[in-house]
């Protein structure tokens, strides 16, 4: 009985500790910068429309990280570019426009269906090369913009944006982070600009979370 109690007590100490004891540098999170951290918290999720894994990330974990996230940690999301391929840079640029246009609510789950399908965001893990695709339906921006046209957004200024400063802003940005943080698969989160996580040693949501949060906002 003595022993359950001392249990009960620890576990409910647990929450008010510092994070600190549980996460290791270089098993938990990596440093994959050598400038200072960002001047504000952030998690910044790198994807691609074109990985699965992506999917079942936005679909099933993402609301939950972050609606957890510690009130001063801000999101932002990014698109790799792992294709170089012209209608892989149009697909990260329909990210840049989705952005702009601020419906990512709307248009983030309807771009990864159309480029995977419905379901495919719920099966195992599969290639994130966009040639796995027997048959993709998204092949130019047209098909791009019928997407957006298919989910009630008003299409007579895309090419204007997505064409815009600001989008190619973005995507040069989002490449030279890409390069700068290593960033070789997808999903990965980045925090404050300067350290990754590594999702592998990860095992429960809840641990992902308390990770994230301690680098934001209690990490030096």
């Amino acid at each position: 009985m003595i022993k359950h109690i001392a249990l009960a007590l620890t576990l409910a100490v647990a929450p008010l500790t510092s994070f600190a004891a549980k996460f290791v540098e270089g098993q938990h999170f990596m440093t994959v910068s050598d400038k200072a951290p960002s001047a504000s918290p952030k998690l910044t999720e790198f994807y691609s429309f074109y990985c699965h894994n992506c999917f079942n990330m936005e679909t099933q974990f993402l609301g939950d990280i972050k609606a957890n996230l510690d009130k001063r940690v801000s999101f932002d999301s990014k698109h790799v570019d792992f294709m170089n391929s012209d209608i892989g840079t149009e697909v990260m640029r329909s990210l840049g426009v989705i952005q702009e246009l601020g419906v990512q609510d709307k248009m983030i789950h309807a771009m990864f269906s159309a480029i995977q399908g419905e379901q495919e965001g719920h099966g195992h893990s599969h290639d994130h090369d966009h040639s796995a695709h027997e048959k993709p339906s998204i092949n130019t921006r047209d098909d791009i913009k019928k997407v957006f046209a298919d989910q009630g957004i008003d299409i007579s200024k895309y090419d204007e944006i997505a064409d815009s400063k600001a989008v190619n802003d973005k995507l040069n940005l989002w490449r030279a982070q890409q390069r700068e943080f290593r960033i070789q698969s997808v999903p990965t989160f980045i925090v404050n600009d300067k350290y990754a996580v590594n999702l592998s040693q990860i095992r429960t949501l809840g641990e992902l979370i308390d990770l994230i949060n301690y680098l934001a906002v209690e990490h030096k």
